[in-house]
């Protein structure tokens, strides 16, 4: 059962980066990430028993003994390492977007050959292949590693290929000794090692999708009281339009949303004697416009130069300050609101 669902995720983050592709432009890294995530899910699928043995009786029953599912495994795999090479080349900076192109075409090239011997010949040629990409991968990718979302999918990427590596050197050692074949479904750590290098390589390819749709989430349950607040008096902020985004396109349209709504409820951009200039640190400031959001007749006194974002600071993160804040302040009194309508 293990084998069956490490394929199906396999093939769901294959069908996310084509996504991708479609809805931004098809350069020449974006296809090498779908050919690369697509070899990884025909890898995860020839592992499965079932298919494995389906595939080995497509043989002629002279030539079964060669195990035509191992073959595609590793071809599968050689495949990965090719296209990803592809991408690790775009990352250096003597390479540039003109002759990256080019650079892809020779690795495409000799990945086929590599490939078409692999099949033809000798799945031994096939690992030490794998694992030479593996290793200019994986050097490629601990240089561009960061703490960002993008550098987090780096990692678990760069993580599975280096397991993809390491069990490329088993399989070489096995080879070499002659070992019997470990075929799919055998006990031992060998086949589950497998699933996680693709488990790690599939989320790795998604995982800035998986983070920012992760983030808006968190976002929009973090300013949905100071949202539905604002939004409340001033509702032609709202667009009738924005009902129907995706889960980053709502919660950057209730940041807008609410920050058009501050401004409003400010005076639109007049400058108040008594306000004064904003000061204080981040947390100040937004415990202040908080305060002020909550009970606009109250003795705090805002106008539009405490309602923009601080310097360094995103309309994004700004809005997240003041909704924190927002939620440690009782609602407005009903006697203030009703003054002030």
């Amino acid at each position: 059962m293990t084998f069956w669902l490490t394929a199906l995720l396999v093939w769901m983050a294959a069908g996310a980066r084509v996504g991708r592709v479609l809805v931004k432009p098809a350069t020449t890294a974006r296809v090498a990430i779908v050919v690369a995530v697509a070899a990884v899910a025909a890898a995860a699928t020839v592992t499965i028993p079932e298919v494995a043995v389906a595939l080995d009786h497509l043989l002629p029953n002279g030539i079964r003994g060669q195990m035509f599912a191992d073959r595609l495994h590793v071809a599968a795999w050689l495949l990965f390492t090719v296209a990803t090479s592809v991408v690790a080349a775009a990352a250096w900076p003597i390479v540039s977007r003109t002759n990256l192109r080019q650079i892809a075409a020779f690795i495409y090239a000799a990945g086929v050959v590599s490939i078409a011997v692999t099949l033809a010949w000798s799945t031994l040629f096939g690992w030490a292949v794998t694992l030479l990409g593996c290793l200019f991968i994986a050097i490629t990718g601990l240089r561009n590693l960061d703490w960002t979302a993008l550098g987090r999918g780096i990692a678990l990427y760069t993580a599975g290929t280096i397991l993809v590596g390491v069990l490329s050197v088993l399989s070489i050692r096995r080879l070499a000794m002659d070992y019997p074949p470990a075929g799919p479904g055998h006990a031992g750590w060998f086949w589950p090692a497998w699933q996680v290098a693709s488990l790690l390589v599939a989320v790795g390819a998604v995982w800035i999708v998986i983070e920012l749709w992760a983030r808006a989430r968190l976002l929009l349950r973090q300013i949905r009281p100071l949202h539905r607040t604002m939004t409340g008096r001033f509702p032609e902020v709202v667009a009738k339009d924005q009902t129907g985004s995706t889960t980053q396109l709502k919660a950057s349209d209730q940041v807008a949303q609410i920050m058009d709504a501050l401004y409003l409820l400010s005076g639109g951009g007049i400058e108040l004697v008594d306000a004064g200039r904003p000061t204080g640190s981040i947390t100040e400031r937004a415990d202040l416009v908080a305060r002020w959001a909550r009970n606009p007749l109250g003795d705090v006194v805002i106008d539009a130069r405490w309602i923009a974002p601080p310097e360094g600071l995103s309309p994004r993160g700004w809005v997240q300050a003041i909704a924190r804040a927002f939620e440690a302040y009782p609602p407005e009194p009903r006697s203030a609101a009703s003054q002030r309508g």
